[in-house]
């Protein structure tokens, strides 16, 4: 599944909506910045080239051909002359200013850095003039490949402008500091839309947040809002593996990706140089024809709407692979909402969990949790090896199979395994490796990338879904104090049988382990999530301490010392 659809109407996907405290969320994104960015990588903008070689073949060319226009057009704009009703000429036009032509001399160069020419609500209409100016001329190329059958318009998108994002008055701790910063937005448009500033698509249409600041001393505020920003993505875009982020200080252009594993950014690309601008056309053009994976989105998660209702709803692709024949086969699966939490961390493991049914008629009476993930690569293999999830489950409910006490206190595994993607004839095991290929092996960054991995390996994490029978809702969703109260109750006698008879802890006891459900019966809970479940006496606790996503549900005595014996209430 390759395409993200324009949805009828401005629309989103429920999911309960992340409620933290301010400061400390300001304090963890100030803290990623300056521990996990990594500048100046040359692969941020390869990261987005196209996959095929006949496409990316394609986007250079158009690169070149939009890129020597607008020179083109340019010096006809500095002579007083082009087309005035010709949009091309217009966008140009607009543009000119911003590269630092000087009327007086008629060149362009680099103005002073103090002068007021070029304050962030001046830069807005430059920086929109030249994405529209590039997404004219992708228009008219993919419609003209399109007609000969090289490319289908249908993998492709116009990345335009999105007009709504205002003027914003920045305060830095809790101070009015009057600076003006303006974050302005890029979507991705099907091809019959014009070519111009848009109105805000829905959210899972976004493609980056860009951030506009007028001097070097507002920079750093800019890559924390943007890094902020774009967390805020992961909460819509339920199919998000990775983000993209802009920024422009005056006349340089930098862009971003957040993966699970870090964050990178890209040289300076400055707009007063013909290689500047046209190293962010280039940037333009491929995120215009990539494949999504390539715009940070899952390829296996498919959205799109109901044509009778207009209604969002996943496409959901589980893969399981034969052990004997090596192929890969998938099935797929309906939802029409993410349960719980979505994903909200930038570095660290990635969750989100689908309430779904394998036909679309009976997505709303859902009869699986599909949990989608991104797991370290600690000293665990893969599933179906001894002491993940899978046998976990497998222990549990074998443990408790003819105990009526617990019915549906553990979920009941259906399938879990990687999830694969299509390379040609071949299927590839999706990891941090191959969702940003380059960047984890940038040759200037490579021993830092490798340290910052925590000896967990180049590839960092790999990408995992699993599929229970339906056990619930996360407790975050529950309606009132008693349903939570019964959940947790459930869930801890759960905890405590599963200790006692089995000798297994949990170690990742958050919200989204404990599930509720009404029944004609009343409320029941169950305990679920038991990714970093061990043995008591299991040496794993070392290698789990460490891990980011992990330190908040740990016990003290558990960050203490991993030699430490577990007990349930070092869960509680």
């Amino acid at each position: 599944m390759t395409t993200i659809t324009q949805p009828p109407a401005q629309v989103s996907f429920s999911a309960n909506k992340f409620c933290g405290n301010r400061d400390t969320e300001d304090g963890e994104i100030r803290e990623l910045v300056q521990r996990h960015l990594r500048p100046d990588c040359q692969a941020v903008c390869e990261l987005a080239t196209p996959n095929a070689t006949a496409i990316c073949d394609m986007a250079t060319k158009l690169a070149k051909i939009i890129a020597t226009d607008l020179e083109a057009r340019f010096s006809q704009a500095a002579r007083g002359k082009g087309d005035g009703n010709n949009p091309l000429s217009a966008y140009a036009k607009s543009v000119l200013p911003w590269t630092g032509y000087s009327k007086s001399t008629n060149t362009r160069s680099k103005v002073d850095t103090k002068s007021s020419d070029l304050d962030a609500e001046y830069i807005v209409p430059c920086y929109e003039s030249l994405l529209l100016f590039v997404a004219h001329h992708v228009k008219a190329f993919v419609t003209q490949q399109a007609k000969a059958g090289h490319i289908n318009p249908a993998n492709c998108r116009l990345i335009l402008p999105v007009t709504d994002e205002s003027m914003e008055t920045v305060c830095v701790n809790g101070v009015d500091d009057s600076k003006e910063l303006v974050r302005t937005m890029c979507g991705m448009f099907p091809f019959d839309c014009t070519v111009s500033s848009q109105a805000a698509p829905a959210p899972h249409l976004l493609v980056a947040s860009a951030e506009i600041v007028t001097s070097q001393d507002e920079f750093e505020e800019a890559v924390l809002r943007l890094t902020k920003e774009t967390k805020a993505f992961y909460f819509t875009q339920h199919n998000r593996r990775f983000a993209w982020g802009l920024t422009v200080c005056r006349r340089n252009i930098r862009t971003y990706v957040f993966g699970d594993n870090g964050a990178w950014s890209s040289r300076d690309m400055d707009v007063a140089s013909a290689s500047g601008r046209r190293a962010f056309i280039s940037l333009l053009v491929n995120w215009s024809l990539c494949s999504v994976d390539r715009l940070g989105f899952d390829p296996s998660i498919c959205c799109a709407f109901d044509s009778d209702s207009g209604r969002p709803y996943f496409e959901i692709d589980v893969h399981e692979k034969n052990a004997s024949t090596g192929k890969v086969a998938s099935r797929t699966y309906f939802s029409a909402r993410c349960v719980g939490v979505a994903a909200a961390n930038l570095t660290g493991r990635h969750a989100r969990y689908f309430a779904a049914s394998d036909s679309f008629e009976t997505m709303d009476n859902p009869t699986v949790m599909i949990k989608d993930m991104w797991m370290p690569m600690t000293n665990r293999d893969h599933p179906g090896e001894t002491g993940d999830e899978r046998s976990i489950l497998d222990v549990l409910n074998a443990a408790f199979d003819s105990d009526s006490e617990f019915d549906n206190k553990f979920p009941q595994l259906v399938s879990t395994g990687p999830v694969y993607l299509c390379r040609g004839d071949e299927f590839v095991e999706d990891t941090t490796a191959t969702a940003l290929a380059g960047l984890l092996l940038d040759s200037k960054h490579a021993t830092t990338a490798a340290s910052s991995s925590n000896a967990r390996g180049p590839s960092g994490r790999h990408h995992i879904r699993t599929v229970m029978n339906w056990a619930g809702d996360t407790v975050s969703a529950a309606n009132n104090a008693n349903q939570v109260v019964i959940a947790i109750a459930d869930a801890m006698t759960a905890l405590s049988a599963a200790h006692k008879k089995c000798n297994i802890v949990h170690g990742n006891i958050s919200d989204r382990a404990i599930l509720f459900q009404v029944t004609t019966g009343g409320v029941k809970g169950a305990l679920a999530e038991f990714d970093y479940a061990t043995y008591a006496n299991c040496s794993a606790h070392a290698a789990h301490r460490d891990l980011p996503e992990l330190t908040m549900f740990q016990s003290i005595r558990s960050l203490e010392s991993a030699a430490a014996p577990r007990s349930p209430l070092d869960d509680w």
